[in-house]
C-alpha cells in the first residue's frame, strides 16, 4: 500500500478514535479484558464504566460542558462531595465468598474450563482484615480525579488557592475515606510538586456519616427487618429464583445449595476482581447479561429501601449535610456580593455511597415516576435510579458556583464529571440554573429539614 494511502487510513481512524472519545462513547465494547456485565456492578463498579473515555485516557476531561451563559461569569467556589475509591470487601462479604468458594470446590461438577480453573488455579485471597480497606486502585482513582478536577476548574483547584488554605478537606473517620482524602491531596501536590507543605483535613463523622448518628433512621430502617421487606421478596420472587438455578446449572451443584446469598457473593467476586485487579475473572461466567440485570435490580431495590425514596427519614437523615453545603454557598454568595474574596473557595468531602444516595435523594435526583417494588421488576427496565450509573467508586457530586456579574448568582451540578439539572427547574437555565432559583426551590428544606428534630425517635407516652 502507498504511504500516502497509509497516511490516510491512520488520519482516518485517529479522527474515529476522537470522535468516539470525545463524544463519551464506549469504544472497548467487547473486550475482552473487561466482563460483559461489568455496567451492572451497582456500589461495586468502576468509575471508568460510568465514563468510558476514561479507559483511553485516565486523566482526560471535557471543559465545554461547564457552559456558563455569558463569558463575564467566574467559578467563585466548588463543593465537591466526594465517595472513596476502590476497596477491599467488608469481612461480611469475605465471609460468604468464602462460603461460595468452598461449595464451588467441593461440590461443582461441570466439566467447563473456566470452572476448573476456579477449582485448580484460582485461589481464595480475600480475608477478613480487608475489612473495607482502600486498595491500590482506590488510591488511584482519588489521585487521577484530583488532576482531572484540577484541569475542569483550574482557577479554582489551583496550587495558588492550595497553598493559601483556600481549599478545605472534610472526611469520614472511616480508613478508606481517609485513605481517599490522603490520595486526592497527593494527586494535586505531586501535580504541583509541593514538597515544603502538608495539607490539614478534618475528620466529621456527623457530616459524612449522619446515617450512624440518625437516632430514627437507625431504630426505623437500619435495624428494623420489615424496612426492607421488598428486597426480602424479590430475593424469594421468580426473577431471583431463576438467577439462582441458572448458577447452580453452571456449576452443576443441586439448585437447594444456591442460595440469594451465595448468588450475591459469586456477582460481588466477578465485581471485586475486576475492581480491583482489572481481571475479567472465571467467576463472572456465571452470570449472563439477562442475570446481571436481576442481581443490579435486587442491589438496587435494596439502596432504594435503606438509602433513598423507599423511606422518608433516609433522606432527611442527610438535613445536616444539606444544611451545611448550602451555609458553604451562602457564606460565598455574601462574600462575593460584598466585593470581597471568598474565603473557601473549595471544600472537598469525603464521605460513602451512604453519604451521597441520600442527599441526592433529598434534592430530587433520579425519582422515578413508579416507586421500585418486588413486583414491578419487568417494568422498570428504563428506570433512572441506577445505583451502577450513579454511586461507583470515587462518585463526586459537584456544585459550582458562579458570579457572572451584577447580581447574577448561578449554580452549576454534576454528578461523576457530567452536567445535571435541578429536579423541577428545568425551565430555568436548566444547567446552570440562578442561585436564588435554586434557593426558592429548596425553600422548605432550607426553613425545615432540621436533623435533630427529623432524627429524633418519637415515643408513645
Amino acid at each position: 500500500m502507498p504511504i500516502i494511502l497509509w497516511k490516510l487510513v491512520f488520519i482516518l481512524l485517529t479522527t474515529v478514535i476522537g470522535i468516539f472519545s470525545c463524544c463519551h462513547i464506549n469504544v472497548t465494547e467487547g473486550d475482552p479484558a473487561i466482563p460483559a456485565i461489568a455496567k451492572y456492578f451497582c456500589t461495586k463498579g468502576r468509575y471508568e464504566e460510568v465514563n468510558p473515555y476514561l479507559i483511553q485516557d485516565i486523566l482526560a476531561v471535557n471543559r465545554s460542558i461547564l457552559k456558563p451563559p455569558s463569558a463575564r461569569c467566574q467559578q467563585i467556589h466548588l463543593t465537591a462531595i466526594i465517595r472513596h475509591g476502590t476497596r477491599y470487601p467488608t469481612n461480611k462479604n469475605v465471609k460468604k465468598m468464602q462460603k461460595l468458594y468452598e461449595l464451588v470446590r467441593n461440590s461443582a461438577t461441570a466439566k467447563q474450563s473456566w470452572l476448573r480453573e476456579i477449582k485448580t488455579q484460582w485461589k481464595m485471597w480475600y480475608t477478613e482484615e480487608m475489612d473495607g480497606r482502600l486498595v491500590q486502585k482506590g488510591v488511584n482513582d482519588l489521585k487521577h480525579l484530583a488532576i482531572r478536577l484540577s484541569k475542569l476548574f483550574p482557577s479554582m483547584i489551583s496550587e495558588e488557592k492550595l497553598r493559601g488554605g483556600l481549599i478545605k478537606f472534610i472526611t469520614s473517620s472511616k480508613h478508606r475515606c481517609i485513605n481517599s482524602t490522603l490520595s486526592f491531596k497527593a494527586g494535586l501536590t505531586e501535580l504541583w510538586n509541593i514538597k515544603d507543605m502538608e495539607f490539614d483535613h478534618d475528620v466529621n463523622d456527623a457530616l459524612m456519616r449522619f446515617f450512624e448518628q440518625c437516632t430514627r433512621y437507625v431504630q426505623d430502617v437500619e435495624k428494623n427487618p420489615s424496612a426492607l421487606t421488598e428486597v426480602d421478596k424479590f430475593k424469594q420472587g421468580p426473577e431471583m429464583m431463576r438467577v439462582q438455578q441458572k448458577i447452580a446449572d453452571r456449576l452443576g451443584v443441586p439448585y437447594n445449595l444456591i442460595t440469594d446469598d451465595m448468588a450475591e457473593a459469586a456477582f460481588y467476586l466477578c465485581a471485586y476482581e475486576f475492581a480491583i485487579k482489572t481481571v475479567n475473572s472465571p467467576w463472572c461466567r456465571l452470570f449472563d447479561e439477562v442475570d446481571a440485570q436481576v442481581m443490579e435490580y435486587a442491589i438496587d431495590l435494596k439502596q432504594f429501601w435503606k438509602r433513598s425514596y423507599g423511606h422518608d427519614i433516609n433522606s432527611k437523615s442527610s438535613c445536616i449535610l444539606f444544611h451545611d453545603v448550602f451555609s458553604r454557598l451562602d457564606q460565598a454568595v455574601a462574600e462575593s456580593k460584598s466585593d470581597q474574596p471568598v474565603t473557601e473557595a473549595v471544600t472537598v468531602q469525603v464521605g460513602h455511597a451512604e453519604t451521597l444516595l441520600p442527599l441526592l435523594t433529598l434534592l430530587g435526583f433520579f425519582k422515578d415516576s413508579n416507586t421500585l417494588m418486588s413486583t414491578n421488576y419487568a417494568s422498570q427496565t428504563q428506570r433512572s435510579f441506577r445505583t451502577s450509573s450513579m454511586l461507583p467508586y470515587a462518585a463526586n457530586l459537584l456544585l459550582v458556583l458562579y458570579d457572572c456579574g451584577g447580581g447574577d448568582l448561578r449554580l452549576q451540578p454534576l454528578l461523576n464529571e457530567k452536567p445535571v439539572t435541578f429536579p423541577g427547574l428545568n425551565d430555568r437555565q436548566a444547567s446552570m440554573p440562578l442561585y436564588q432559583d435554586v434557593r426558592e426551590h429548596y425553600k422548605d428544606l432550607l426553613h425545615g429539614c432540621d436533623f435533630e428534630t427529623e432524627c429524633r425517635l418519637f415515643k408513645n407516652v
